[in-house]
């Protein structure tokens, strides 16, 4: 598997676990976000690897249309996991200063969702330039479309995570934990298409290796 694959398996399994209420119940409010903020680590680096990957930096005009949609796709994504970085720290430090049942759980926040949703809508721009709008046999094809399902689902989190004002609780805890656990699932089968194809050997090449 590639390198950011691996980096978004780790993270979309993270994420899935930490939406889970049976493991918030069990390890409490610290450990949940400390297990949303490490997640955030390994999205992060594997972002990072993305964009280096997608080529220089600000494709200039001479660039292919798909080329530069890719960059920015790439581009906004790092900068949505730099966002969910910052609100996972900020729900992890919160949780370490205060009283186990002042401190809240983190979802996923408006600003790093919109950043996901956006980078999810180039990359299916970006794909569309190169593959047919409907190749289902594509694992390109999937994978895009599975990240775009899974930024939806953290959107719809993001606004069931909504506090109604006068009161400390989201307008909607049971779809805010369904939107993050659907969503990080999105990203993992969408990591591990992305995996290279194995390599198989005929048996003229085996004697020839031997």
């Amino acid at each position: 598997m590639r390198r950011e694959s691996w980096g978004f398996a780790i993270g979309s399994v993270l994420f899935a676990l930490g939406a889970l209420q049976v493991y918030g119940d069990a390890v409490g409010r610290e450990i949940d976000n400390a297990t949303y903020f490490v997640g955030s680590l390994f999205f992060t680096a594997a972002a990072y690897i993305q964009l280096r990957l997608s080529g220089r930096p600000v494709p200039g005009a001479e660039s292919l249309r798909a080329e530069r949609y890719d960059w920015w796709a790439a581009l906004i994504q790092f900068a949505g996991t730099l966002l969910f970085n910052l609100s996972t720290g900020v729900a992890l430090v919160h949780g370490l200063t205060v009283e186990q049942d002042e401190a809240w759980q983190w979802r996923p926040d408006l600003f790093g969702s919109t950043a996901f949703l956006v980078a999810s809508g180039l990359a299916v721009v970006a794909t569309t330039e190169t593959d047919k709008l409907w190749d289902p046999h594509a694992r390109n094809w999937r994978s895009t479309w599975l990240n775009m399902i899974g930024s939806v689902a953290f959107g719809v989190s993001a606004v069931a995570s909504f506090i109604l004002p006068g009161t400390d609780m989201p307008a909607d805890p049971v779809a805010a934990d369904l939107g993050t656990f659907v969503g990080a699932l999105c990203f993992l089968v969408a990591a591990l298409l992305m995996r290279p194809p194995h390599r198989t050997y005929s048996s003229n090449q085996s004697s020839t290796r031997s």
